[in-house]
Order: structure tokens, then C-alpha cells, then sequence
């Protein structure tokens, strides 16, 4: 038994990607899914909302529409690029976490909540007083004119709305810890998804080709959606407040020396 039989789960980014391929998998277990996204999917899953995680009024219809009860949120919706540090933020960590905020209501014990960041959040703890900071803003306009204030330190924007995500996911882990409800990330690797191919438009084949891969290759989006279904899954019920590094060995080197860490820079759109 997979463990997501009767579940109601709401994934982000259902339409590509690693959100595709979870969608996927968790219908395959049996879960009524409830998918997410700019874009119509191909998956068929149970119900499907169009949310643009840019728009907050967008992210507030859409919370309302899905209703309760939710049984596991997975936020995997992401972009990068060069399209401006707001906007990334305001993707990335902003929309996910007003639709979180919005869905809780929804969520009881036993409920859980998996959110994907990236490599590129390599060097959050560094930065984590800058970025502490971005979570203590209350409003979307709070964040997206603390991001604009702190352009140097922001850069592009993705590595540090990935930052956040890991520090929020913590925060959170242990806000909700007392009403049964787990919360934890998966920080992907370089893996073959539409965002890779942004970072290849945006930066060129010799940026990804410079950034070690100790298994030799990138990861399948199915790689990734497997350890965020775990999360989301029975078989974790007393994990709450992990940062899983599914990098292929990424972090090991980092942490052993025997590679250069090439992905937290904020200017990088590495990872999943």
C-alpha cells in the first residue's frame, strides 16, 4: 500500500518538470490530486486550479476554490532566469508562502506540507541573517521592496528565494510542530527540467557544464518527485524539519572539500 489511498493532496508546477512528475506518481498511488498550475497538465488529475503564484489575489481565489481538506501540500512550482529578482522572489518564496498560509486552514494532524528549494540554497546558512530579514517582511509588497532595497545582496534572486525557502521551512517545522502537522524541503540537484533550460538560455552551456555532478550526470525529474512523495507519505510521519539534499552527492563534496561549491552564488539558477 502506498499510503496515499483517500489522501487529498495539492501539488504546484503539476503541468512540467519535477510537479509533473510527482502529479504522476501520486495519482498512480491512488491520492486524489489536486494540481496546480499556470498551464493545463497532461496528468489527469482530479482537479485541476490555474494559479499564477505571482498574484495574490490569484493565490487567494484559488485557496478558496480547493476547499478542505487538505492532506499534504506539495509546493513545487519554481522559475528562474533573468527576469528580475522581484518576480523570482515573489514566485518562489512569496507565492508559496501565501498559498501555504492560505491552505492551512484546510490542514489538520497528520497533514503535511514538502517544498521544493535547490542547490543554489547551498550557502543559506552564511546568509542567514540576510534572510531572516525577507521572512520577517508580512506582505507581498513588504518582501518584493526589501528585495528591490537589497539588489546587490539579491542578485538574480533565485539563490536567495531558495534560502528562504529552507529557513522558512524550518520556522515553520517547528511553528506547526504542535498541531501534528510536519514540514520539510527537498533541495534538488541539477536536475532536466524547463528551469534547467532557462538557466542554459539565460547563461549558456559552459555555466551548467562548470557545475560538478558526482554521479556524472542530472537527475531525472522521477528522481526527484520520488523523495518529495516519500515526505509527503506515511513512511515519514516522524520527519519534520529536513533539508534533503537530492544533489547526487553535491553537498558531500562541499562539505568534504573535494569539490568546489559553484551554486550558492546569488546570481546562480542551478538546481531543480
Amino acid at each position: 500500500m502506498s499510503g496515499f489511498e483517500g489522501r487529498r493532496v495539492v501539488v504546484t508546477g503539476c503541468a512540467s518538470g519535477i510537479g509533473e512528475a510527482l502529479a504522476r506518481i501520486l495519482v498512480a498511488r491512488g491520492a486524489e490530486v489536486v494540481g496546480l498550475d499556470r498551464q493545463d497538465p497532461e496528468v489527469p488529475v482530479a482537479e485541476f486550479h490555474h494559479v499564477d503564484l505571482a498574484d495574490s489575489d490569484s493565490i487567494a481565489e484559488t485557496a478558496v476554490a480547493i476547499g478542505d481538506p487538505v492532506d499534504v501540500l506539495f509546493n513545487v512550482a519554481g522559475i528562474s532566469g533573468t527576469i528580475g529578482a522581484r518576480t523570482i522572489v515573489g514566485v518562489n518564496f512569496v507565492g508559496t508562502r501565501e498559498l501555504t498560509d492560505a491552505l492551512l486552514p484546510a490542514m489538520g494532524a497528520g497533514s503535511a506540507i514538502v517544498t521544493t528549494a535547490s542547490i543554489a540554497a547551498s550557502r543559506h546558512r552564511a546568509r542567514r541573517d540576510l534572510v531572516e530579514e525577507l521572512l520577517a517582511t508580512r506582505s507581498r509588497e513588504e518582501a518584493l521592496d526589501w528585495v528591490a532595497a537589497h539588489a546587490d545582496e539579491v542578485g538574480t534572486g533565485y539563490a536567495i528565494s531558495k534560502d528562504a525557502i529552507v529557513w522558512w521551512t524550518l520556522h515553520r517545522a517547528v511553528d506547526l510542530a504542535p498541531a501534528g502537522i510536519r514540514v520539510n524541503c527537498v533541495a534538488p540537484g541539477t536536475t532536466a527540467t524547463p528551469i534547467i533550460e532557462a538557466t542554459r538560455a539565460a547563461r549558456g552551456d559552459a555555466f551548467l557544464e562548470a557545475i560538478p555532478m558526482p554521479l556524472g550526470r542530472m537527475a531525472d525529474p522521477r528522481e526527484q518527485a520520488e523523495v518529495l512523495a516519500f515526505l509527503g507519505g506515511p513512511g515519514a510521519s516522524y520527519v519534520s524539519g529536513q533539508v534533503v539534499w537530492v544533489d547526487g552527492g553535491y553537498m558531500a563534496g562541499v562539505a568534504t572539500g573535494a569539490i568546489e561549491d559553484v551554486t550558492g552564488s546569488v546570481g546562480t539558477a542551478a538546481g531543480g
